[in-house]
């Protein structure tokens, strides 16, 4: 498997794969956020100092997940493979990846934040090393409120 840095002209492939991998949570209430994120959006965050990392399985995308260096350390969000390639590891290349993006530039802790409602991802970085550290209520407009659960992984 190979990864790389995406380039804003990413943007597309980066939409594609999050859509896809996304959809399956379009029946939750609410549905993610994600599903509703356009191309232009992408686009307008990597030239605002978001980054991404794409995965190859051979010479096919299959996965990435989008992240930013903040004061308290790297934090990732919209992690996504595609549904047929999930359960295969993916996630966790691409996550070892980050961190060793991560060590090389002097970052010791990257975080991110989960749905409660999605326990198979909590379970997913738990066994790689991440641990629970806080717990909140997202306030969405129309007064939708999403539990999330925020994990961390020191490097």
């Amino acid at each position: 498997m190979k990864i790389k840095f995406a380039n804003v002209s990413d943007a597309p492939l980066i939409h594609d794969l999050m859509i896809q991998a996304f959809m399956e949570y379009k029946d939750e209430n609410p549905p993610s956020s994600a599903l509703e994120e356009t191309v232009q959006l992408i686009s307008n965050a990597l030239e605002n100092g978001e980054e991404a990392l794409i995965g190859f399985d051979k010479s096919e995308p299959v996965g990435m997940v989008r992240f930013r260096v903040k004061d308290e350390g790297l934090y990732f969000y919209r992690l996504s493979v595609i549904p047929e390639k999930q359960g295969q590891g993916i996630a966790k290349k691409i996550l070892k990846s980050l961190e060793d993006y991560a060590t090389k530039i002097g970052v010791t802790t990257i975080l991110c934040k989960v749905r409660m409602t999605v326990p198979k991802n909590i379970k997913l970085y738990s066994s790689i090393g991440y641990s629970l550290y806080d717990e909140e209520v997202v306030h969405k407009p129309n007064g939708i409120n999403i539990k999330v659960v925020s994990m961390k992984k020191l490097l």
